[in-house]
């Protein structure tokens, strides 16, 4: 697991010089503290006889071939060079077929794999591999730089072209190193941001800067860049299979999955939160591992958000070798390095306790295996049932109205996890509208009409015509003929898991210099989750049954039946009380920088009516606070 960053330049006005280059990648040295290394070309002279400048720029966190494995990489005819960021858990087989085909591999790593593939197969190689990664490779055979991202979108990669250069990373704050690159805000990003918590891609909140999508390559020659998708799977199909056939192959899957991702050079362990996934995570790698397996959970002094008694009954029931961390309201002092580290607003309040939870995992293993992906693959979110259950309820209905709506939206919300006032209000609040945008209202962080009444005129003039919304709706469509629980899930697979969920992931473990392998994200079990009738998964308002059919025998069957939690913190509560004044101080202060956007009246009424508790706007306060942070820390 490393960092990788570089960049290809055509015109000498444009060039980077190596002190530019080895800043960018010292940037990155969390996530990889064992080793740093660059490679700097700026002469490289093409067919035509025109120079190009190259340079890539390399931190690594040692796994596997501790003391092998150096990047940048290159062939043996050193004429094509690579920075790989990431794990390829099928390597082993794929260097056999390699060097049947007569390369040699200079060492036991992974990623030598890449560069010899690519040799042979050229950007095929990507769909080759089975695993989490971000690439570059410099190609001077035929002058170009190759940039690929693993299906799911596990491992981040930034880049941004000006006039006759291109510049990528594995995070913003090693671009920002380049005059020039993150200098203007995106209007369009911070209305995004409001809506989703996240920034959908191909965007970012620079300007000109962008993510390079999951599943995607993109090729930069002569001076333009070509962005090709590598990974399409058809998600309108769904396979004609029996349940019984079905449970096999998802319990074949998954135990593979885990299999090949215990593969380390040093210490691992997993995640358990007490869930279903990380309960089964859990229990596969303990029947894989001759010892018993390390776990970790973090928990809250709020019982309504603590799931650590759970996982310590899973725990119990596998024998591992288990440890407990907490989170506080204290732990807002945080916040300034969650800002540091992501780079970008990103408003999921889950990132504060994902980052404790790998910075106490780190001090006793470097691997960690996590249980992300069950929920979207396997239909466990609630919203999924609420969704299910809207539809059934419109069919009863006159022109949508819920009767007695009117009087539900007056009751006052509450603190509680799982307040049925506070869900049977959004639940209400989208019955009216078309399945994907009712799905949006509950997704959504501050809906339209709020945001309207937040922006200042100015504001709203400098926005772009287009609406956050179009993200959602483009993806829905992609998954036409499907039942509604599979298509929001599907929907879910290609924006909040890999915006969302890999993302907090990501940075959180490697900031604190951990690896987490995320066993149900490897794509061939997405593929198969995908292909399955939404009534293996989902049935009678409950969600994974076929996880609990596959692996009902391994772990305590009230995992499977207890309600959902989630890994949400008590927001809610604690801006009424720890951080009721510092938010106000930050939100409303005379430096406040959000005010440049936002009517204060609007800010001041958010807070107001979440004192009083006539309506919970702990995440809507939570973005705005990690926006204002943002622009404190960044601009």
């Amino acid at each position: 697991m490393c960092g990788i960053a570089g960049a290809v330049w055509l015109d000498p006005a444009d060039a980077i010089d190596e002190s530019t280059l080895k800043s960018m990648t010292a940037t990155l040295t969390h996530r990889g503290p064992d080793d740093g290394q660059t490679y700097f070309n700026p002469s490289h002279i093409d067919g035509e006889g025109r120079s190009i400048g190259v340079g890539l720029g390399f931190r690594r966190l040692s796994i596997i071939d501790v003391e092998g494995s150096r990047q940048p990489m290159a062939n043996e005819t050193e004429d094509i060079h690579m920075v790989f960021n990431g794990e390829i858990y099928n390597y082993q087989s794929l260097q056999k077929r390699l060097q049947a085909a007569g390369h040699r591999f200079l060492t036991d790593g992974d990623g030598e794999t890449i560069l010899h593939g690519y040799e042979d197969h050229h950007a095929e190689v990507f769909s080759q591999l089975v695993g989490m990664f971000a690439v570059a490779i410099w190609d001077g055979r035929r002058h170009q730089l190759v940039l690929a991202r693993d299906r799911i979108g596990q491992k981040p990669l930034y880049y941004a072209v000006q006039r006759s250069r291109i510049v990528f990373a594995s995070e913003l704050k090693a671009l920002a190193k380049i005059p020039g690159v993150c200098e203007t805000i995106d209007p369009a990003a911070i209305d995004e941001f409001l809506t989703y918590q996240y920034i959908p891609h191909p965007g970012t909140i620079w300007k000109g800067v962008y993510k390079l999508p999951p599943g995607h390559m993109a090729v930069f020659k002569n001076g333009k860049l070509d962005v090709t998708r590598y990974w399409n799977p058809d998600f309108r199909i769904q396979r004609s299979i029996s349940h019984a056939d079905a449970v096999e192959q998802v319990r074949e899957s998954l135990i593979e999955s885990v299999r090949i991702r215990l593969r380390s050079d040093v210490p691992l362990g997993t995640f358990l939160s007490g869930g279903i996934d990380s309960s089964i995570i859990t229990a596969v790698a303990s029947k894989e591992s001759a010892e018993p397996v390390r776990t970790f959970s973090i928990g809250f002094p709020e019982s309504d958000f603590d799931e650590t008694r759970y996982a310590a009954k899973v725990a119990e029931h596998l024998k591992t070798r288990h440890t407990r961390f907490e989170v506080t309201p204290d732990d807002i002092s945080i916040l300034d390095d969650l800002v540091y580290h992501y780079d970008e607003p990103f408003g999921d309040s889950s990132a504060l306790p994902t980052w404790y939870l790998c910075r106490e995992t780190r001090r006793e293993v470097t691997v960690a295996l996590s249980g992300d992906g069950g929920d979207e693959l396997f239909a466990g979110y609630e919203r999924y049932r609420a969704l299910w259950l809207s539809q059934r309820i419109q069919r009863l209905l006159m022109n949508g109205r819920f009767p007695g709506s009117s009087l539900i939206r007056l009751l006052p919300d509450s603190n509680r996890q799982r307040s049925l006032v506070r869900r049977a209000k959004r639940f209400i609040e989208a019955l009216g509208e078309s399945p994907p945008r009712r799905y949006l209202q509950w997704l959504q962080i501050f809906p339209e009409t709020m945001r309207a009444s937040l922006y200042r005129d100015e504001f709203v003039e400098r926005l772009p015509g287009t609406d956050p919304a179009e993200f959602i709706d483009s993806l829905w469509e992609a998954t036409k003929g499907r039942d509604l629980v599979t298509r929001a899930s599907l929907t879910d697979v290609r924006s909040y898991l890999p915006l969302d969920l890999c993302v907090k992931v990501d940075i959180a473990s490697m900031a604190n210099s951990l690896e987490v392998r995320q066993p149900m994200l490897d794509h061939r079990l997405v593929e198969l989750a995908a292909s399955l009738p939404v009534e293996h998964k989902f049935r009678g308002r409950r969600g994974k049954l076929i996880l609990q059919d596959a692996f009902g025998d391994l772990i305590p069957e009230e995992i499977f039946t207890r309600p959902k939690m989630g890994f949400g913190i008590p927001i809610g509560s604690w801006f009424r009380n720890a951080w009721n004044d510092p938010t106000k101080k930050w939100l409303l202060g005379d430096d406040a920088r959000i005010l440049e956007y936002f009517r204060p009246e609007a800010i001041e009424s958010l807070i107001g009516q979440h004192d009083s508790s006539a309506h919970n706007h702990g995440y809507r306060l939570w973005n705005l606070v990690i926006l204002e942070k943002w622009m404190r820390r960044w601009t």
